[in-house]
């Protein structure tokens, strides 16, 4: 008589030879000394900070600083706190590494493209600035900028004026400032709307011109969006006043001032890391295929067609990741700030470590302010990136 065997269920593997429960389990294991090790870290720090009396603790953050910031974009003076002394280093930071990012980005690619040119003289110059601005340290380089731009302006009683409303010297570059009024919510927020308007009917028209095949003509409706701006801003009853800088005895006062430590960090900061990008922006071209290049001669396209429409694109694939790495890079290199004298995060975090002794906390949050930023910069430009690559159909 033949035995039927029957489908049964697979038979049972003992724990430790199951693969999925040995991985949870190094993991766990991983996760507890971890765990452990910054728990012996934090109760060693604290008892020695006992021992040695000094005081722990964030409270320190509502205590008035007691020294002056050169450069605040929101109000400071010496009475604030030390926690507002950290906000104004970190806009400062902010307000550098945006700044520098623009102008790296637009060198780096100037340059990247340039490199690839056909004129000699154009290639040559832009291969001598990628060269020569690599291999230098970039705290020379910002040393030897800040001296060119104080030894070149005039001092405070030879300002250069210019209408009467903006002056030049050694103490920076003192610009008109816009003082809002009643309506300056309301203007700001129809500028804003509108603004943030015009890439959405872009983006409604390129869809439509897909799916029916009819263009749709964009260029009255975002100039009726770019005439609501003034329209509002008189119709709030103009919602701005101006405070000009005025001369005085030593230096000018009012307005707002741009200095020269700013202008010397955001130069050296651009060209330094723009030469990085420049090399990621030419290895990126030359990725593409040369049949690209043959095929867009085909067609009449010129170089500069061929580049911004078909080479270029497609290098973007390649060239975003390596060029997330120097933003990343050149928002922590603007920490180098404090060479020249410039009030950013790090250097306003040294002068409150020097004045309050909290040095674990102050360097705590130095460290969590640069994580987050960095953070904030990695998910942006991988947003970006996905939107970027290739869609599989």
């Amino acid at each position: 008589m033949r035995s039927t065997i029957s489908a049964s269920e697979p038979p049972r593997v003992a724990i430790y030879n199951d693969p999925r429960a040995r991985a949870l389990f190094y993991q766990l294991l991983v996760l507890l000394f971890v765990l452990g090790g910054a728990a012996i870290l934090v109760t060693n720090t604290m008892t020695n900070l006992a021992r040695l009396g000094v005081a722990s603790g964030f409270g320190f953050l509502g205590r008035p600083a007691g020294f002056d910031i050169g450069q605040a974009m929101i109000d400071y003076s010496s009475s604030s706190s030390f926690g507002r002394a950290f906000i104004v280093g970190f806009l400062n930071t902010i307000l550098v590494a945006a700044v520098g990012i623009v102008l790296a980005t637009i060198i780096g690619f100037t340059m990247g493209i340039a490199r690839l040119s056909h004129n000699w003289l154009v290639s040559t110059l832009a291969s001598l600035y990628v060269e020569t601005v690599r291999n230098i340290p970039l705290l020379l380089q910002l040393l030897l900028i800040y001296a060119i731009i104080i030894h070149s302006l005039p001092q405070a009683r030879e300002s250069v004026v210019v209408l009467d409303s903006v002056l030049l010297n050694t103490s920076g570059l003192f610009l008109p400032r816009a003082l809002p009024q009643a309506g300056f919510g309301v203007f700001i927020t129809v500028a804003i709307l509108a603004l943030l308007a015009i890439p959405f009917v872009l983006r409604w028209a390129a869809r439509k011109r897909v799916l029916t095949g009819q263009p749709v003509h964009t260029l009255p409706i975002v100039l009726g969006l770019l005439a609501l701006i003034p329209i509002c801003f008189f119709v709030t009853g103009q919602p701005l006043s101006w405070d000009f800088p005025k001369m005085g005895t030593f230096r000018p006062s009012g307005g707002v001032v741009v200095q020269p430590e700013f202008v010397a960090l955001v130069l050296g900061l651009a060209v330094y890391t723009g030469a990085f990008i420049a090399e990621i922006v030419r290895s990126g071209i030359l990725a593409v295929s040369k049949g690209q290049w043959e095929a867009a001669g085909s067609l009449g396209l010129s170089r500069g067609q061929t580049l911004r429409l078909i080479v270029v694109p497609q290098a973007l694939r390649v060239i975003i990741p390596p060029q997330t790495n120097q933003y990343l890079n050149l928002t922590k290199n603007s920490s180098l700030a404090v060479a020249i004298g410039y009030p950013d995060f790090f250097n306003i975090a040294g002068t409150i470590n020097n004045q309050t002794g909290q040095a674990v906390e102050v360097v705590a949050i130095t460290m969590g302010v640069y994580l987050t930023l960095s953070l904030i910069t990695s998910y942006f430009m991988n947003w970006y990136n996905a939107r970027m690559a290739l869609v599989e159909r």
